[in-house]
Formats: C-alpha cells, structure tokens, sequence
C-alpha cells in the first residue's frame, strides 16, 4: 500500500489509479478503506483514492505531538490532498464530517467539489449516540476497554451503537478489521483517544459551519432516510448552506449508504460528477 509521510505522520492510501478525475475519500471512526469498498469498482473511468487517516484504524501511530482533534485531522486531509499533487479533486466523505472544516480552514485550494454523505454536520460532532463513547475515551485505558468491549456481539451489533450504522448489517470480519490497530497497539489507542475527544464545543461548531456560505463550489448532500445518526433535517439545511448544494435523499439506509445502497449511491455521485464537468476517462482499446 503506497503511503505519504505528513508533518505529523505516515498516512497510508489505496489508489485505483488511471487518468481519470481524481476522487478522495473520507472515512469514519475507527473505520478505513473498506467502508468503500462496494462503491469504487463501480466508478470506472475515476481515480480513486482512499487514505487511511488517523481515527483509530490506521497501521501506523501517528507522532506523539500530533493534533488529532477534528481541526488537526482536517488539516491533515488537506496536507495529503496537496502532496498527492493531482490537482484540485473531488473530496466525498461519509460519516465524518470534519473533511469541510478545510473550508473553514481556508484550506479548500484543492477541492473542486464536495459530496457529503449522511455525515456529521453543524453541532453533532460527534453524533448523539457515539457521545458516550467520546466519554470513554477520557478515561485512561478507556480505548482499550472499548475495544474489548467491542468483541462482544450484543455490543458490536448494538442498534444505539455501531449496529444502528447500517441497517444491513457491518459483516464482522470488516468491523474485525477497523478495531484490530487500536486492539494490539497502544500509540493507535493515543491517537484513537485524541480523535475521539477532540470535537470542539457547539458555538465553535456553527460558528465554523456559517464559514461554509463561502464555499462557492458544486456540492451534492446524499443524505440516509432511516438514520439514527445523522438528523434526517440536517441534509437540507446542508445543502442549503452551500451556494451551489444539491441534496440527494437515499431510502432503506443508515448513517452508511456505501454500505446498505452502494449502487444508488455510486449513481448518485456520478450523475452529480457528470453534470458539473468530471466526466470519467473514456479508455480507447
């Protein structure tokens, strides 16, 4: 797997390559790549890129100075987006949200347009449900009680918790995999910690929200009907803040529509890509 050293740590990537415009993907807590997995083999004709950032599943700790709090990882995802040097991209995120604080940052140069994905938006940083975790996390050792606590099926499958995020169901080997670099590695478990208590305090979050009117760029909102998470009116307000949002709703889906509708959804991204000038790379045999 390629990887990039960052200023404040290794960020490693799965890249589909090709000459097509070019995709970045953002993903949850503790989750990685594969929360796409169903999605970029039907986005033909894009480059698809998929890093792994330091919320809890990464392989690698980051440096022990790190700012992983929800500004410092944003920041981050910009820093990846400049050094992968393929110009200004698509940035689509699912379930974390704080991808868009690079607007806020004034770090958006880079992205040519966003697709907001039933994720976390204004003050729910983090969502409702997921707050107790955050309290968790305060508390030393708590990482590491949560992972145990995670191999328990009544929890792992819980509908207020990581079972309430798709309503097909995470299959267990993946969920295996998103828990395991936390599970074995104590610097992981660090940095699982800072992301997960680093969300700042509600009149910081709208005030940062109300930043994003600046953002003068296409944006698609796909928002869940039957989310537990993400509040059903935060799309529309979504994507009414951005001057040139467009919202998508998807029924028969929770907080993860790459998960439970990943064919309605890649329609719905390349119907958006299209109609506003990334159409994919015709290959000519």
């Amino acid at each position: 797997m390629p990887r990039i050293e960052l200023s404040s740590g290794p960020i490693d990537y799965q890249d589909t390559g090709g000459e097509g415009p070019v995709l970045v993907f953002g993903h949850g807590m503790p989750m990685n790549g594969t929360q796409w997995r169903k999605v970029v083999p039907m986005l033909d004709g894009y480059r698809c890129v998929v890093p792994t950032l330091p919320l809890g599943a990464h392989r690698q700790p980051m440096n022990p100075d790190a700012d992983l709090s929800q500004r410092g990882v944003a920041r981050l995802l910009g820093e990846f987006i400049e050094r992968l040097g393929a110009g200004p991209v698509t940035l689509v995120l699912n379930d974390w949200g704080g991808g868009q604080f690079l607007v806020s940052e004034g770090r958006d140069q880079q992205i040519a347009r966003l697709v907001l994905v039933a994720c976390e938006a204004f003050d729910n940083f983090p969502p409702g449900p997921a707050k107790a975790l955050a309290h968790v996390c305060r508390v030393p050792g708590g990482v590491r009680l949560l992972t145990r606590l995670m191999r328990v099926p009544a929890i792992r499958h819980a509908r207020s918790g990581y079972g309430g995020m798709s309503l097909r169901g995470i299959p267990d080997e993946i969920m295996d995999d998103w828990f395991a670099p936390a599970t074995r590695d104590r610097a992981i478990r660090r940095d699982f910690a800072k992301f997960a208590t680093g969300a700042p305090g509600r009149k910081t979050l709208l005030a940062w929200s109300e930043r994003l009117r600046d953002f003068d760029r296409p944006v698609l909102v796909v928002w869940a009907t039957e989310d537990r998470l993400m509040p059903r009116e935060h799309g529309p307000r979504l994507a009414a803040l951005y001057p040139q949002g467009r919202l998508v709703e998807i029924a028969d889906s929770s907080t993860l529509i790459p998960e439970d509708q990943p064919e309605r959804l890649a329609h719905a991204l390349i119907d958006f890509l299209t109609r506003t000038g990334a159409e994919p790379s015709r290959h000519i045999s």
